[in-house]
């Protein structure tokens, strides 16, 4: 099993900064992908950003650019640097790791809301 903590979600004014944390622990083996996803208010979930094996980080359209994704495997966390914040950027922000052993995991996500 693996479990996921994101955090540093919170309130934010349109152009501003947040950064996302998550840690992960439990049976960590065979690490395939991690990423995060987001939910905003009555939409699916939607890719932001993530980071496969072997392969280059892939960002969802509405983010490139503005969003910088970064992986510490000694640590095991996986970190999302936000800038220019825009209101539909507002969402549940959700990490996910996918393992050999485990298979898909999800983090219990993070608010991120964006005033206009």
């Amino acid at each position: 099993q693996v479990q996921l903590v994101e955090s540093g979600g919170g309130l934010v004014q349109a152009g501003g900064s947040l950064r996302l944390s998550c840690a992960a622990s439990g049976i960590i083996f065979g690490i395939r992908n991690m990423g995060w996803y987001r939910q905003p208010p009555g939409k699916q979930r939607e890719l932001v950003a993530t980071v496969p094996i072997g392969s280059a980080i892939i960002y969802g359209d509405s983010v490139k650019g503005r969003f910088t994704v970064s992986r510490d495997n000694a640590k095991n966390t996986l970190s999302l640097q936000m800038n220019s914040l825009k209101p539909e950027d507002t969402a549940v922000y959700y990490c996910n790791i996918q393992t050999f052993a485990s298979g898909s995991s999800w983090g219990q996500g993070t608010q991120v809301t964006v005033s206009s």
